[in-house]
């Protein structure tokens, strides 16, 4: 197989990284595209920066295993704790989500105040704060971790009372801090775009760093050569480690198509 037909794998704790896949296939539509969740064991932004580590270092392992050409982290935890030891472990791009999403954040905030949400590995980390004030130290940055975000989005409940009441608590600092750029610094957050945006309101530009990553990827393609030359759809196959029934209902639901089969793998 030639370099460009080679496929991107992709990976996350669980459905969260498909808003980064639904940008890739925006971006990159004929790129085939390999996805795992690793729905066993979400979430991850809950557990030790090793455990985080290992985790990313066995999922890259397998997307490996079906030759892909490039890595996507399409999870902000790992993004925060991992990509060091990735890109020093493995001879093949790896592309996080901190560095684009800080960047993107930048160009659109007017003000430079600039709010972080993310799960509280990003946030305990500082992986947000230290990118953004790296490249301007003038910057204002505000981060809360929101960790009921992920289990609400993994439950489809994106537009539900008890979800609406989690975010007005969370997000209350955002608001009185007078912030015009918000990171959605979870994959899974965007998931949850409409009740976030409608919380902090319309004069909040939110960030996905999924628009930016995909952005990044195929800078990174077309550096390297390896840019699909296909005129064709590209093929988009979905892995997981647990649960494909209720992935597959998600993630049908967030794209609003039949996605095919849903395979589940085991992790070794």
């Amino acid at each position: 197989m030639s370099r460009d037909r080679k496929p991107i794998g992709v990976f996350d704790s669980g459905i969260g990284g498909l808003t980064v896949v639904k940008r890739l296939f925006n971006t990159l539509p004929n790129e085939d595209i390999i996805y795992f969740g690793d729905t066993a064991r979400v979430p991850y932004g809950s557990k030790s920066n090793e455990t985080v580590i290992e985790y990313a270092i066995q999922n890259t392992r397998l997307l490996l295993e079906y030759n892909v050409k490039a890595v996507v982290v399409a999870c902000n935890t790992v993004s925060a704790v991992a990509i060091p030891v990735l890109k020093e472990k493995f001879d093949i791009p790896v592309i996080d989500m901190i560095g684009p999403g800080s960047n993107y954040a930048i160009k659109e905030s007017l003000s430079n105040n600039i709010g972080v949400i993310g799960t509280r590995a990003t946030i305990n980390n500082k992986a947000y704060s230290k990118a953004l004030l790296n490249i301007n130290s003038e910057l204002k940055v505000t981060e809360r971790a929101c960790p009921l975000f992920v289990p609400l989005a993994e439950e489809g409940l994106i537009e539900h009372p008890a979800t609406y009441a989690i975010a007005e608590d969370y997000l209350r600092d955002f608001i009185s801090n007078d912030i015009d750029a918000l990171i959605l610094g979870c994959t899974h957050y965007p998931i949850l775009a409409p009740v976030i945006q409608k919380v902090v309101g319309n004069k909040v530009k939110l960030i996905d760093s999924g628009v930016a990553a995909a952005g990044e990827i195929k800078k990174i393609l077309i550096e390297a050569g390896v840019l699909s030359k296909s005129s064709s759809p590209g093929k988009h196959t979905f892995l997981v480690s647990d649960i494909p029934v209720q992935f597959k209902f998600i993630a049908e639901l967030f794209f609003g198509h039949d996605i095919g089969e849903v395979k589940k793998v085991e992790i070794n």
